[in-house]
C-alpha cells in the first residue's frame, strides 16, 4: 500500500478523503423532477472518495470520464457544461497511491459522471448489486444513460455481486446500503468515522436539496416508486443511525470540506 503516511494497523482510525472529480453546469433542471423556479442551483459538484481502513483501501464513485480532466470547460450537450481540473489518478498519486493500490472499488451507480475512472481500476475488487451489474454489462446497453465504454474494463474484473446492503470490511464501519431506482442497482454508503461520526454517502438518490424535501425523482430514474421506497428507507436509516447526510452532488457542501490530501476521521 503507497501511503505518505505509515502503513495502517488494525487499530488504526479509518480516514475518508473527499476528492473534486468535476463540475456540471445546468441551465434547465427540469429533468430531475423540479421546476426551475423550485431551485435557484444550477451546478452540481461530482465527488470521488477515497477510503482508508486498517484492512484496505476503498474508492467510492469515479467522477467524470477521465479524458474530460485538464480541458477547457466544455459544453458536453446543450444546457451541460462539464469541467475537471485535476484527474482523479493525479490527485490519488498526491498523497502516493496508485489504482493498483486500491484494493476495492465501489460505485453508487454506473452513470457516467460516477464512473468516469472506472478502467483505472481494473485490478480491484468490484462491489456491484447483481441488478446493477446485469443492466451495466449485458448484452445490449437496456439504460440509455449508461455508457458501457467507461467501465468495459471491469467486465473482467475480481467481484462481489450483492443482492442488498454489504458489510465491506466486516466490522460495521463501511456499509454498502441498497437504494435501487435511480438505476436498478444503485447504493449509498454509510461510514462510521472515530472523529467525524456517521456520513452517508448518498450516491444520486438526492441531487439537490429540493429533491429531498420535495420527494421529487427525476425523469430519468428507472423506477419512481423503487426510488421513493429507498429515499424512505435511507431517511429511517440516518435517524437510526444518527447520522449526516451528504448529498454528494451538492456544490454548497462540497465548498465546506476538506479536500485531498486534508481527510476526515
Amino acid at each position: 500500500m503507497a501511503l505518505l503516511v505509515a502503513a495502517p494497523s488494525l487499530q488504526a482510525n479509518m480516514k475518508l478523503y473527499v476528492i473534486d472529480c468535476g463540475w456540471i453546469g445546468l441551465a434547465d433542471v427540469s429533468a430531475f423532477g423540479l421546476t426551475n423556479s423550485e431551485t435557484d442551483v444550477r451546478e452540481l459538484f461530482v465527488p470521488c472518495y477515497l477510503i482508508e481502513h486498517p484492512k484496505g483501501l476503498m474508492l467510492w464513485d469515479g467522477g467524470l470520464p477521465l479524458a474530460m480532466a485538464g480541458r477547457p470547460r466544455q459544453e458536453m450537450q446543450p444546457g451541460m457544461e462539464v469541467e475537471y481540473k485535476v484527474s482523479l489518478i493525479e490527485q490519488l498519486a498526491g498523497i502516493g497511491v496508485k489504482p493498483q493500490d486500491i484494493d476495492r472499488v465501489a460505485f453508487s451507480h454506473f452513470h457516467f459522471d460516477h464512473v468516469g475512472a472506472a478502467n483505472a481500476f481494473a485490478s480491484s475488487t468490484l462491489l456491484i448489486q447483481q441488478t446493477e451489474y446485469d443492466a451495466a454489462f449485458a448484452a445490449e446497453v437496456t439504460n440509455p444513460v449508461f455508457e458501457r465504454s467507461l467501465y468495459e474494463g471491469l467486465s473482467q474484473s475480481e467481484k462481489v455481486l450483492l443482492d442488498g446492503d454489504h458489510d465491506v470490511f466486516g466490522d460495521g464501519r463501511v456499509r454498502i446500503i441498497s437504494a435501487p431506482g435511480h438505476t436498478p442497482g444503485h447504493q449509498v454508503l454509510l461510514l462510521d468515522l472515530d472523529k467525524t461520526g456517521k456520513v452517508l454517502l448518498s450516491g444520486d438518490l438526492y441531487h439537490f436539496e429540493f429533491n429531498r424535501t420535495a420527494r421529487r425523482t427525476p425523469v430519468f430514474n428507472t423506477n419512481a416508486e423503487q426510488t421513493l421506497a429507498s429515499m424512505t428507507r435511507v431517511e429511517e436509516l440516518l435517524k437510526a443511525e444518527g447520522a449526516k447526510l451528504w448529498i454528494e452532488h451538492s456544490l454548497a457542501l462540497a465548498e465546506s470540506q476538506k479536500k485531498i490530501p486534508a481527510y476526515y476521521e
